[in-house]
């Protein structure tokens, strides 16, 4: 269905943001309202996410994340250029907006190119350090990209492991932290062939399972640009399959904001 078409039955942009949004919201929970919940904890578990008054927020990635920050503004709190031109720049503005009275301290330390083994490389300075009250971690495109020109060598079995001491390593160095972790994502076109399936789709299911493991929030991104397909093409939403358009940006934005801040679960 192309959205632009006069058709009767396209849904308006409101009506796609606010369908998608709460369908989107929904799956974002499962980790914190699956039958995990009902278990006792063997392992160090995701606070419940809940924005509040002074919190730091922390985005954390590649690309993706990275978007064109200011490396000179990075320290700076809610700076404009610090934060970068994509979705956890957008992601940033709403939850300001949204909270102009909780004294809120937003920080992007996603770096172009990374992968899980070099977040945990920079993890002491780059979120550690913060002492983060939220971090959301969009990471694993890379981690198999880079396999495809046999310029990485990591595995699936890699991913995982390198992914879950990550995610211990914050739970125990930072109690009471709260996770987002987003799900790898990629549309085809541009870079993105028959070569990536369905090896990549095993790193989505990482993403998840880790989420539901830890309990953290899953942002069920991949979900989001298969449905988002269905009114423009995958151009539309990111040329190469991998770097996300402003509309594709804006488009995580709204899902993250939805899901993070959701009152279920």
């Amino acid at each position: 269905m192309n959205a632009h078409s006069g058709d009767s039955a396209s849904l308006t942009r409101r009506d796609f943001l606010s369908a998608s949004g709460l369908a989107l919201g929904s799956v974002g929970l499962l980790a914190t309202t699956g039958a995990l919940a009902a278990e006792k904890p063997q392992k160090p578990q995701s606070a419940k996410l809940k924005i509040a008054k002074n919190n730091v927020v922390l985005f954390q990635g590649d690309s993706i994340t990275d978007a064109g920050r200011s490396r000179e503004k990075a320290g700076v709190a809610n700076d404009q250029a610090g934060l970068g031109g994509g979705y956890a720049g957008m992601a940033a503005v709403g939850l300001l907006l949204d909270h102009p009275d909780y004294n809120l301290k937003v920080y992007n330390r996603g770096i172009s190119g990374n992968k899980v083994f070099q977040l945990a490389d920079r993890w002491a300075e780059d979120c550690v350090k913060l002492q983060p009250n939220v971090v959301s971690i969009l990471i694993g495109v890379n981690d198999f990209w880079h396999t495809l020109n046999g310029g990485y060598k990591g595995t699936i079995e890699t991913y995982e492991k390198d992914y879950r001491a990550l995610i211990e390593r914050t739970l125990t160095e930072l109690p009471g932290v709260s996770l987002a972790i987003c799900e790898p994502f990629v549309l085809r076109c541009g870079a993105v062939n028959d070569r990536w399936f369905p090896e990549f789709d095993k790193y989505r299911k990482v993403a998840r399972t880790l989420a539901e493991e830890y309990r953290a929030r899953f942002v069920a991104f991949q979900l989001m640009f298969d449905r988002a397909v269905k009114y423009a093409p995958a151009e539309y939403w990111a040329k190469d399959g991998v770097h996300p358009t402003a509309a594709g940006s804006a488009l995580m934005s709204h899902t993250w904001l939805n899901v993070v801040l959701s009152k279920r679960g």
